[in-house]
């Protein structure tokens, strides 16, 4: 492989085009240091200076398994699982939200731990069901669910359902009643809560899809219609105010106002509903700038603003739910790339393309999200340069790394990997360009096995029928 140098980068103190010197944004010392916040635990750098996971170095991995693909540390995701179920204890439940992503082998780490599990289309229930997850310990979730996927839901027994409207509440009442059922629900209400997010991550003020509005008497009448449907069994309230969250003054708002609602319910019906499901959203590290908190300081958290709030208003605290699922599984992955063209643009900065791109990670094109890099398949005393990691894509928006500094020698063919992109990029994987989604693969104590294998053009041409 060469290793022949081209063109550095921009240097230090040059100006980028939105007018902020590269300098604001200085390299680190040593772009060869990995930073634990943003790798999951068993990366490391070898003796030569090539990065290993589990055991194994990412030139077998990608010599086996090829490139991109997805790197899951099983012993990493097994830890977060155990941490937040450790950290909430036996009086707490914690449901995994399978959105983040779900396979049939994430389903049995998640049941071998101890977690429930949250799904939120008829596809994910079926996984959950197929990998052996007990149904009472799933929650459905959706806006928009199917009376098929409702009646999926209530048949096997899922142990509850999140009601997301007033229709909603109807359908999935008559269909339980058809079907000689009592099936507990939640209700998700927004409580006006608007998390320090991306606007399309920002899901507890008014004007979006989901829940129903504490504002204007809203909730309060769902719960109504609730209670007198014979089909329903109401035991608690949902909340969930948005996503990759570090402060926790909004859940402290959230519980506050949910907690006036359960006040409201026992006071108008004589009632204490037993449940209170705070949601998840918690921020992970993508760089070394995020702070993210521990799940025992999560729970601390929590736990005191909950009871804290039911004691002022002389309620029994209930039962709290939480459904973390970047905060477990978005850590524990990396994607792996193999670097094709490198374009240097002089004065501005160095395109480095890769072999992937925004059909495996859309998520710097569609939220603006900040990742970090690394040359991972072997060290460099290069001058850093600031580089754009991007795909193959026909789309000028194909970026999977906005700036990062890598090594001035990155030559094609080195290998380079993305931390922290175990939630949502696979889950929102496409076919853009009819580009192959990659495989993901788990790796443990030395050795690595495929939990969803690499799609192949045979997979692409079965499903065109034209």
């Amino acid at each position: 492989m060469s290793r022949s140098a081209h063109p550095a980068g921009p240097r230090h103190a040059d100006v980028l085009p939105e007018g902020r010197s590269v300098a604001s944004a200085a390299p680190p010392a040593d772009l060869n240091t990995l930073d634990p916040k943003v790798w999951a635990q068993t990366v490391t750098r070898d003796s030569q200076g090539v990065v290993t996971v589990g055991g194994i170095d990412v030139k077998a991995l990608a010599e086996e398994h090829g490139t991109p693909a997805y790197i899951v540390d099983e012993t990493d995701f097994r830890a977060r699982a155990r941490a937040w179920r450790t950290a909430f204890g036996h009086d707490a439940d914690v449901f995994y939200a399978g959105k983040a992503f779900l396979s049939r082998a994430i389903v049995r780490w998640l049941h071998e731990e101890g977690l429930n599990l949250d799904v939120c289309s008829g596809g994910e229930l079926a996984t959950a069901l197929s990998a052996g997850m007990p149904a009472d310990r799933i929650a459905f979730h959706g806006n928009n669910k199917s009376t098929e996927e409702i009646h999926r839901a209530i048949t096997a027994g899922v142990g509850r359902i999140v009601l997301d409207s007033f229709q909603e509440i109807v359908r999935v009442a008559h269909i339980a009643e058809s079907l000689g059922k009592r099936q507990r629900v939640q209700i998700r209400i927004t409580v006006g809560v608007e998390a320090h997010t991306h606007e399309f991550i920002a899901t507890a003020h008014e004007d979006q899809k989901f829940g129903i509005p504490l504002a204007g008497g809203q909730a309060a009448e769902a719960v109504r219609r609730a209670l007198r449907l014979d089909g329903l069994e109401l035991i608690g309230i949902h909340s969930h105010i948005g996503s990759q969250i570090f402060d926790m003054s909004g859940f402290e708002v959230a519980a506050h106002r949910v907690v006036g609602l359960l006040k409201d319910i026992r006071d108008e019906h004589g009632v204490e509903l037993p449940e209170i499901d705070l949601g998840g959203g918690l921020g992970i590290a993508y760089t070394s700038d995020d702070d993210p908190r521990e799940p025992h300081e999560i729970a601390k958290a929590l736990t005191e603003i909950v009871s804290r709030e039911c004691d002022s208003a002389k309620l029994r605290t209930p039962r709290i739910s939480v459904e973390p699922g970047r905060a477990i599984v978005g850590p524990t992955a990396f994607t792996l790339y193999e670097v094709g063209t490198i374009k240097p643009l002089d004065g501005l900065r160095t395109y480095v393309s890769v072999d992937g791109g925004m059909s495996d990670n859309i998520r710097t094109a569609l939220y603006d999200a900040e990742y970090s890099v690394a040359l991972v398949s072997r060290t460099s005393d290069a001058a850093p340069m600031l580089a754009r990691v991007v795909g193959k894509h026909c789309e000028s928006g194909d970026i999977v790394v906005k700036d990062a500094f890598l090594p001035a020698d990155l030559a094609p063919g080195d290998l380079i990997a993305v931390p922290a992109t175990g939630a949502y990029c696979r889950s929102m994987a496409s076919n853009y360009n009819h580009v192959l989604r990659p495989p993901v693969v788990a790796v443990n104590d030395g050795a690595s096995r495929v939990i969803v294998r690499r799609e192949t053009e045979e997979d692409l041409l079965r499903l065109d029928v034209g």
